[in-house]
């Protein structure tokens, strides 16, 4: 371990045992730790994690505080293992041979939360949980049942070689888990009908395979009680509003809300949200949009308004963005928003504005969405500052798909007979059907032997777009 310096008169050791030795009991410290590649890389991809030759400020953190995340750190992955099958037992042996793992997933946190850090605030439970648990789940995905063997063997170079001793990640136990809470319910009570939460969520409009669909893929859906937590949820949404038909598309982008307090968590959520400016009018809307708007912690809330108001927004601007595009909290700052802004700033563009008119922009790929459509206008002849207007102008812009609809409405543009300039004007013509609006009313335009502005063409009703196009006939009739 390398790369420890010291700001002031505190110091901690990070042991291999990892005790955290203070030379003062509570001290405030700045403290800049440089972990080597060796340690934090090994062949089954654990340097995806990000920590290679990273850095972790930290500010106003005592000795107690960093126990304290150890705890949670281990408390996470405890969870993770024990939800992939494994016993109490076999998850506790395993969190007691990973001190490297967890010291691992500890500078992880650091890494995530580093601005966090220099403020001088503590992380609360749920967003430890919500920076570790992506990062388990991809774990997973790439070592399935090697896991443990990777974890407490961390960071040993060869774990994919090596056959596992250990109890393993029993993929059986969880489908065994899944089909057990499917199979509930269809079970039958005592009267021979389906359970009562069972039969509710049929009258509100959920098909039984739709339980079910939903049950595989949130097992505890099916152990909800009907009185204590579905019932006060859906009649909660009802009142505000949300229509009957909307219940099961809701519960199906998000069954954990049926386990959510209402008292303690959904209308305290609510009610900050609307202080940030979410238009109480239009919950209906906000939580038939994004569900899991609700289910997201005050300091994720926080993070994503303090962003917005930093990029310039108002705060009356930012309760408008929430209503219409409450998908925004769930970008990350640091790895979605912060770089998509730049990328935006380095084109021109009013980031303000953009956010305001396209918030759902920021949520897009700037290496799979956004760079590739800049590129396929500057490949046609379109200046840096050109594309910067038609973003600005249409924000809309990067959302549709190069292939399906960028491309071949550029194509037909091209037989239109148009100047390029139009589109720098007019970048809207991007967004109108290629088959339903575009080509029909050219056909017709061409017909009446008159050119009209590419706005006026798309833009115009019915019956403005024959006026206007009478009135330009009218023109070219010879007078008497």
């Amino acid at each position: 371990m390398s790369g420890v310096s010291v700001i002031r008169s505190a110091l901690i050791f990070f042991m291999p045992n990892d005790c955290l030795i203070p030379t003062q009991s509570f001290v405030l410290y700045r403290v800049q730790v440089s972990f080597s590649r060796k340690l934090f890389s090994c062949r089954a991809k654990f340097a995806d994690s990000e920590i290679d030759d990273g850095s972790v400020n930290l500010k106003v953190v005592s000795p107690a505080l960093l126990t304290a995340e150890k705890e949670e750190a281990k408390a996470v992955l405890t969870l993770f293992l024990k939800k992939q099958g494994l016993s109490n037992a076999i998850a506790a042996r395993t969190i007691n041979k990973s001190d490297l793992f967890i010291n691992h997933l500890l500078l992880r946190l650091h890494l995530i939360h580093k601005s966090r850090y220099l403020v001088g605030r503590e992380l609360t439970t749920l967003e430890i949980r919500d920076a570790l648990n992506p990062y388990l789940e991809s774990l997973f995905e790439e070592h399935g049942t090697h896991l443990v063997h990777a974890v407490e063997n961390f960071p040993n170079r060869s774990i994919k070689e090596k056959t596992t001793t250990t109890v393993p990640v029993l993929n059986s136990t969880i489908d065994t888990k899944k089909l057990r809470a499917v199979s509930r319910v269809s079970e039958l009570g005592p009267t021979g009908k389906l359970r009562p939460q069972i039969l509710y969520l049929m009258e509100h409009g959920l098909k039984l395979e739709q339980i079910k669909e939903i049950t595989r893929k949130f097992p505890a859906f099916a152990y909800y009680s009907l009185e204590g937590k579905i019932k006060p949820v859906i009649e909660f949404f009802l009142d505000l509003g949300v229509p009957k038909s909307d219940i099961p598309i809701i519960l199906n982008k998000r069954p954990q809300l049926c386990g959510i307090s209402l008292t303690e968590n959904l209308k305290p959520t609510m009610l900050f949200l609307e202080t940030l400016g979410v238009d109480k009018k239009q919950w209906a809307k906000v939580i038939y949009r994004f569900p899991a708007l609700l289910t997201y912690s005050k300091q994720k809330v926080e993070t994503t308004t303090g962003f917005l108001y930093e990029m310039g927004i108002s705060e009356e601007s930012v309760g408008k963005i929430l209503t219409r595009c409450p998908h925004i909290i769930s970008y990350s700052v640091e790895e979605k928003l912060r770089p998509t802004a730049e990328y935006f700033h380095s084109l021109g563009v009013d980031v303000a504005v953009l956010l305001y008119r396209s918030p759902q922009t920021f949520g897009l790929s700037i290496e799979g969405n956004l760079k590739p459509v800049t590129q396929f206008f500057l490949e046609r002849g379109y200046s840096m500052e050109d594309v910067g207007t038609m973003i600005s102008r249409y924000g809309a812009l990067y959302t549709f798909s190069l292939a399906e609809n960028i491309v071949p409405k550029w194509d037909f543009f091209l037989t239109m007979e148009y100047s390029k300039s139009e589109l720098i004007k007019f970048p809207q013509y991007f967004g109108y059907s290629l088959e339903g609006r575009i080509k029909p009313r050219y056909a017709i335009m061409k017909k009446s032997g008159v050119m009209l502005l590419l706005n006026q063409l798309l833009t115009l009703s019915d019956t403005d777009f024959d006026t206007a196009l009478k009135k330009k006939m009218n023109k070219l009739l010879p007078k008497n």
